[in-house]
């Protein structure tokens, strides 16, 4: 016979009896990724790629073609980058200046480089953020207030859907790139705002990184027409990269003025650490008081703000990088789509390969691609994207060629047809090519 109340009732006596050490999920629960940790760890996770940074690095000792390092502008490498690095380290060290931008941690070199931004992505301020995830999750947390909603896609980054956690009012999510769900999300948020008496923020991406695909800037920017809210755009993988000048997507709908609060990353195009934050001189000054991630941690220092001024400088003088990028992109997406590939719906230099199968047939496609055919790129599979898909996203760089590309499309042929031939089902990697 059992008592459960009982058992309930001493469980509450003695907490012992339902406490269990914190540091047990380290062992038995390690998380969606983590659980294959044993198998993937050193190769499919936290490879080393060794060697100068560049289309060719070295994986386990051997040479490989890499198309999975955002370096676009082939930037990191820039024999004038790399002298102004080394310069301004030299000068000033890593320490320099030492504390935080609002306690010791200000600069003339950050107040430049901050107007020169706000200039390049046509805003009238800008702020440095020490890292873009952390920035963004905090550009969120300070913009927000429980009595206002935030309206977000549903494929927005992680950095993104954390800054949305941190919010204690309200937030909608929309489907990706679903417009008429985003209206009926901002008739629910006017409704919501009406009552509390907050305001309405829109989220989303200008490059969405894993399919490649644009956010809808000119259709969001469009509907503040019928509703009042102001967008917040994270721009990460169209920096440097999409619009006449590269100044970012939404340059390239045109549709700058539209786009209240700006957000741009140094971890992709501008190869490096750090971002920022660009809207009016009211919100800016705002956020330097306000983005707890900025206040309490130390500015960045000084040989990432200088390398970030050279970086802006080649941006801004030589747009034959970026035409570069297209040119490499363009025909590497034309390769795969005349040999029958699904590159999705991709409208940037991100490239996602669509083909179907099981984790176990992804993992052996890819070992055969790097040990076989000296391809080194990103597979993604279940569980980041649905069972039964398999994406391989191919990041082209303008340090790439059409050599390169050419040799790509032929090697993903002959795993295609391996994968469509059920080559790769076999429980262990069989190499087939020796």
């Amino acid at each position: 016979m059992s008592f459960p109340y009982l058992t309930l009732c001493l469980q509450f006596v003695n907490p012992k009896i339902i406490t269990v050490d914190i540091f047990n999920k380290a062992t038995t629960n390690l998380g969606p990724i983590g659980q294959y940790a044993k198998s993937i760890h050193g190769y499919w996770t936290f490879p080393k790629l060794e060697g100068e940074i560049g289309p060719r690095m070295k994986f386990r000792g051997k040479e490989k073609l890499v198309w999975s390092l955002n370096n676009y502008l082939g930037l990191a490498n820039h024999p004038e980058v790399r002298q102004i690095d080394m310069e301004a380290t030299a000068k000033y060290g890593l320490a320099y200046p030492m504390g935080a931008r609002m306690m010791s941690g200000q600069s003339d070199y950050h107040e430049q480089l901050e107007r020169e931004l706000a200039a390049f992505v046509k805003k009238e301020a800008a702020y440095l953020l020490n890292f873009g995830y952390q920035g963004m999750v905090s550009i969120i947390d300070a913009m927000v207030d429980r009595h206002d909603v935030i309206v977000y896609d549903s494929e927005s980054h992680a950095c993104i859907v954390d800054g949305v956690r941190l919010h204690f009012g309200k937030r909608f999510v929309f489907p990706h790139n679903d417009m008429e769900s985003l209206r009926k999300q901002l008739e629910r948020a006017t409704k919501l705002t009406q009552q509390t008496g907050g305001g309405i923020l829109v989220i989303t991406e200008g490059v969405f990184g894993m399919s490649g695909d644009l956010g809808k800037l000119d259709q969001i920017v469009a509907l503040k027409k019928e509703f009042n809210f102001r967008l917040l755009v994270d721009d990460a993988h169209g920096i440097g990269i999409m619009g006449p000048t590269g100044a970012g997507t939404d340059e390239h709908f045109g549709v700058q003025d539209g786009v209240d609060i700006y957000f741009g990353t140094f971890a992709k195009a501008f190869s490096s650490i750090g971002g920022f934050v660009a809207a009016t001189k009211e919100v800016i000054f705002y956020l330097a008081y306000n983005m707890r991630s900025q206040i309490f941690a130390k500015s960045l220092p000084m040989p990432l703000v200088i390398g970030a001024l050279k970086r802006l400088e080649l941006m801004r003088k030589h747009p034959e990088y970026r035409e570069k990028v297209w040119t490499i992109a363009h025909a590497l997406q034309k390769g795969f789509t005349s040999r029958g590939f699904s590159i999705g719906n991709t409208e940037s230099p991100v490239t996602p390969v669509v083909m179907n199968g099981d984790p176990m047939e992804a993992a052996n496609m890819a070992h055969d691609l790097r040990e076989n055919f000296n391809i080194f790129c990103s597979v993604v599979g279940y569980p980041v994207i649905p069972k039964g898909m398999i994406i391989i996203r191919i990041i082209p760089t303008a340090m790439h060629t059409l050599e390169d590309v050419e040799y790509t499309v032929e090697c993903f042929a002959k795993i295609k047809h391996n994968l469509d031939s059920g080559k790769y089902k076999s429980g262990q990697f069989v190499n087939i090519h020796q």
